[in-house]
């Protein structure tokens, strides 16, 4: 048997696996496309709700800072002043919160979607082998992190170093100019160094997400023996299915012959088929099927209904409409109630002649059974025209 190697996994990932991966919580994730969504996100909203943010931070500082006497010395007044300064702080940060917030939760469906599961939160303790994290320390996967968090700390730094080095002589000018100026200034630096940082983080991100898809989908190739094992577990193993179906006629086959001997009466074709009916007086609905089947069945039926003496009637009409149109322990359809009814008078006329009581009843010959329910007959409107195409439905071979 092949060895699960990675170097043997050389198929593509089933759909099963990735839905179960996905249910364990396993799912591409790039770290990178999530810091610049954020930071983008936070630099748009300063840049749209800077300016009034600024003015509603500087007023909640001013009114702060201006306190008049009593508000110092009465903790009262002092403390709902502070509660109001907070609450305005508060709501002059909300509408810039709320964006970073929605763009973190938006972030994950550019790569791996939305993904909830429980399966995450249950303690992996093979994560606490020390061996296995020694192992991880100097696998392929931690030098690709080792060497990419280093190339985005030479570039970021690159970048961030040529932004300011651009503006070195802007920075010491901020010293002799105006104050209201010299913040203005400061503010248009300070964006621009953050585009720059951002955009050097926006590359890293768009090589990163591609890589981060790749490294997953390779992650969960498959072997070879794996692939057949799947298949067998999804379709299941055709000797297994062949040997459960055959156990599951054999127990039913079983049952239904245990109920032969309750039996009325056993209506036959005569030899290839046999359903047997019951009918209890007294009961509600209409008589019910207890055992039926064709051929082999048929006869086993036949031998157990004549073993425990339990009338058997030649009606082959009747049998076929019995057998195709109703289900073991099933009542008997609307439509054979006169042709059932008359057998039934049959074997208690005749059950009654046994003990002495009365005449030999004649045997019914001509019994109402519709056309349309007879397999073999020309006018018959259900699936299938004959015999042979009836054994299907439900058959008990």
């Amino acid at each position: 048997m092949a060895d699960d190697s990675d170097a043997e996994r050389t198929e593509p990932a089933s759909p099963r696996r990735l839905e179960k991966a996905r249910e364990e919580g396993d799912v591409p994730r790039s770290r990178e496309i999530a810091t610049f969504t954020v930071l983008m996100a936070t630099g748009a909203g300063l840049w749209m709700t800077g300016g009034s943010l600024v003015g509603k931070l500087g007023e909640a500082l001013h009114s702060g800072l201006s306190l008049t006497r009593d508000q110092v010395y009465n903790p009262n007044v002092l403390i709902e002043r502070i509660t109001v300064d907070l609450v305005a702080v508060l709501l002059a940060c909300l509408p810039l919160a709320g964006l970073v917030m929605l763009v973190a939760l938006a972030s994950p469906l550019l790569i791996g979607g939305w993904n909830f599961s429980s399966k995450a939160f249950v303690p992996n303790f093979m994560k606490l082998n020390p061996i296995s994290g020694i192992g991880n320390m100097f696998s392929t996967n931690a030098l690709i992190e080792l060497l990419k968090a280093i190339a985005k700390t030479l570039v970021v730094g690159a970048v961030a170093w040529v932004v300011i080095m651009g503006q070195k002589e802007a920075v010491l000018g901020l010293a002799v100019e105006p104050l209201g100026e010299s913040s203005a200034h400061v503010g248009a630096m300070v964006a621009k160094a953050f585009l720059f940082i951002v955009g050097a983080l926006g590359v890293i991100a768009a090589i990163d997400g591609p890589y981060q898809l790749w490294h997953y989908h390779d992650k969960m190739k498959m072997t070879r023996q794996e692939m057949i094992q799947e298949s067998k577990e999804s379709d299941g193993n055709p000797q297994i299915k062949g040997k459960i179906r055959q156990m599951q006629r054999e127990m039913a086959r079983s049952r239904m012959m245990q109920n032969v001997p309750t039996a009325d009466v056993i209506v036959t074709n005569p030899t290839h088929y046999a359903v047997a009916l019951k009918y209890t007086d007294g009961q509600k609905g209409a008589p019910r099927v207890v055992a039926k089947g064709i051929d082999e069945v048929a006869a086993k039926i036949r031998e157990l209904g004549a073993e425990h003496k339990v009338t058997l009637l030649e009606a082959p009409a009747l049998a076929r409409a019995l057998y195709k149109h109703t289900d073991i322990d099933e009542e008997i359809p609307e439509k054979l109630f006169s042709a059932v009814a008359e057998v039934l008078a049959y074997v208690y006329q005749l059950r009654a002649y046994k003990k002495g009581e009365g005449d030999y009843p004649d045997r019914p010959k001509k019994l109402a059974v519709p056309a349309e329910m007879d397999p073999n007959d020309p006018a018959y409107k259900g699936p299938g025209s004959n015999a042979t195409n009836s054994d299907n439905d439900g058959a008990l071979h």
